[in-house]
């Protein structure tokens, strides 16, 4: 809690000052209350005198509307300071949550970053209003009062002796067994919210598969847990309040019982015993007060701690004086030498140390203006490999390069603006077409945006909205079906002239003739481009489909990380039994026949009868 102060309170300091000050004044206010109550009674109802009763109680009138004065200040300075803290806070820990990697994002997880910017914020934004109200207003009532009635009588004093200590005991019991309760609540709402994520998220497929009463069930689960947790804590607390005002009681009848019999011989008036059970009462209630700020701080610490350490995690990839990278120029004739696009150099990665390598040892090189398609059963490392291109993750070992320079030399900004990723999962946000659109390029003009809808065969549906490319996108594009999603989020990668796309599997809810007429509009592109002496663009295409990556100028199979084979359709089809696999497994018999005439003898060969494959194609044992 003291760090998140340091780092966002500066700017708040005069009203963490102005407050407390304010409510200091009210404080003294409080603690001359009773003196004056006293004066009533002894000078005013024990004389039977009607004016020093209106003189006292317009005194009292007089210093409550005073205090009322400066509590209102002190309620502003409050607000402004815990709203403006928590602003900031939520600010920073967005922009920080932004610069991490994809791998410091998998170690924390959605719905725990989604808590601690939320819950965990709220948290420390009411410990900070309460601090700059209440933490001075009850130690501070409590000293005063006990003081104040030690210079009434030293003999009633020592209830005071007795009951203090007596309550302080009660609460450091019940404190110290509530505090692990309020670290545990915390991890069990990450806990609801990510059940809430996956089954929201996650609802037609859990209808489809009728799968509701076994959500509800893990959801009430995941609840019951919490509420567990939190009616235990409440069991413990409601001990508090019980014992405090029995002890309290107790202590005001023993006041009035020793301060009855003093005032009999003389030794106090009324009005000093009167004062003396307020002050009794105020000391009383402040504790009370004081062990509730503990409870508040003792959470709020839990959540300062979490969101410490989202704050205090250094993004593990970062482009700190990196140069922008000089652009390579377009050969001049076919007889030049080919520029790399990219290139890869037994490059590796690993999710975490220990773990075993999702991307092992993989090297290729794609010149400029080429396509490289990649083919792979499921969980073979697609994904995880063209995560690498972009430097969403940083190779475990080896090297990545882009236009003949280590991505780790590039200033992010300019990496991921030459390199565009469409995701697998196509992802759009609420607001417009447009809006969506301009991501990569905000100055894109509508030419633009209807060039990269032809491009990605999403003009036809887009004009047809009365609205056309302002058209409302729904939270999520749910509005939109897959496959126009997903040729959405490919326009917007060809938005802003990027010289490498990569669609990471992101036609598979396209038919094959959309599919093939996408393909060969980004060839067209492509050819265009270096016929305009401009830099061709260069396509890395992920699919588990044969037709979308056959046509590629290069084909990377992969298996468990690994490249299986590495060559055009044909070299592999004849050398790499992975890949003539799936061909046999996606491809009709009319077009397996065809292929049999270019690349194999008559028959189809089967796995045992494969013939050995060039270790230049076929990197893999049984290839």
């Amino acid at each position: 809690m003291i760090e998140l102060l340091r780092r966002f309170g500066g700017k708040f300091r005069r009203y963490m000052v102005i407050g407390p000050a304010c409510k200091l004044i009210e404080v003294i206010f409080d603690l001359l209350t009773p003196l004056v109550i006293a004066q009533m009674i002894d000078k005013g109802i024990g004389a039977h005198d009607v004016s020093a009763v209106i003189h006292y109680g317009m005194v009292l009138g007089a210093m409550a509307v005073i205090g009322i004065s400066f509590t209102l200040v002190c309620q502003k300075m409050a607000a402004l300071t815990s709203q403006g803290m928590g602003t900031d806070i939520r600010g920073a820990l967005y922009k920080h949550i932004n610069k991490l990697s994809y791998a410091e994002l998998d170690r924390f997880g959605t719905p725990s970053l989604i808590t601690r910017i939320t819950n965990d914020v709220n948290q420390v934004q009411l410990a900070v209003a309460l601090g700059v109200r209440m933490l001075i207003r009850w130690p501070f009532l409590a000293v005063g009062s006990m003081c104040a009635a030690l210079a009434i009588d030293l003999k009633l004093g020592i209830i005071f002796l007795i009951c203090t200590p007596a309550i302080g005991l009660v609460f450091w019991v019940v404190m110290a067994r509530c505090i692990p309760y309020y670290k545990q609540l915390q991890a069990k709402l990450d806990r609801i919210a990510l059940i809430c994520r996956e089954g929201l998220s996650g609802a037609r497929v859990v209808r489809a598969f009728v799968r509701e009463d076994h959500e509800r069930e893990r959801f009430a689960q995941a609840a019951d847990d919490q509420a567990n947790t939190a009616i235990a804590v409440g069991k413990l607390s409601s001990i508090l309040n019980p014992v405090t005002f029995l002890v309290m009681n107790l202590g005001v009848c023993a006041i009035l019982w020793v301060g009855g019999i003093q005032v009999s011989v003389g030794e106090l008036t009324q009005g000093q015993v009167m004062a003396f059970v307020n002050y009794m009462t105020q000391t009383l209630t402040s504790i009370v007060y004081v062990a509730n700020l503990v409870v508040v701080f003792t959470k709020a610490s839990a959540s300062a701690s979490r969101i410490n350490e989202v704050l205090n995690c250094e993004p593990s990839i970062t482009d700190e004086d990196n140069e922008p990278v000089a652009l390579p120029q377009a050969p001049a004739t076919d007889v030049d030498a080919p520029v790399s696009a990219l290139s890869l150099s037994h490059t590796s990665f690993s999710f975490g140390a220990g773990a075993a390598n999702a991307v092992n040892d993989v090297t290729l090189e794609l010149p400029l203006g080429k396509t490289l398609g990649i083919i792979g059963g499921t969980g073979s490392g697609k994904s995880t490999l063209v995560s690498l291109i972009p430097r969403l993750y940083d190779a475990s070992t080896g090297s990545v390069s882009v236009m003949g320079a280590d991505v780790r030399t590039w200033p992010l900004d300019q990496l991921r603006h030459v390199v565009a990723t469409v995701p697998q999962r196509a992802s759009l946000v609420s607001g417009t077409i447009r809006s969506n659109l301009t991501w990569r390029d905000e100055s894109a003009t509508d030419e633009e945006l209807w060039a990269a809808l032809d491009m990605a065969q999403a003009s036809e549906f887009v004009r047809n909205k009365p609205q056309g490319l302002d058209a409302p996108v729904e939270a999520g594009g749910k509005n939109f079906s897959g496959g126009q999603r997903q040729r959405l989020t490919i326009a917007r990668a060809l938005v802003g002239s990027p010289q490498i796309l990569i669609m990471d599997d992101s036609a598979s809810a396209l038919d094959f003739k959309t599919d093939a007429a996408l393909r060969h509009a980004i060839r067209e592109r492509s050819m265009r481009g270096a016929a305009e002496g401009e830099l061709p663009l260069t396509t890395v295409i992920v699919s588990q489909r044969v037709s979308t990556v056959r046509d590629a100028d290069m084909i990377c199979v992969l298996d468990h990380g690994s490249v299986a084979g590495l060559g055009t359709h044909d070299e592999l089809y004849a050398t790499c039994q992975l890949y003539r696999e799936i061909c046999q497994s996606q491809l009709r018999r009319e077009e397996l026949e065809g292929q049999q005439g270019s690349a194999a003898p008559a028959s189809v060969p089967s796995p045992a009868s494969a013939p050995a494959a060039p270790a230049s194609t076929c990197a893999k044992e049984g290839c």
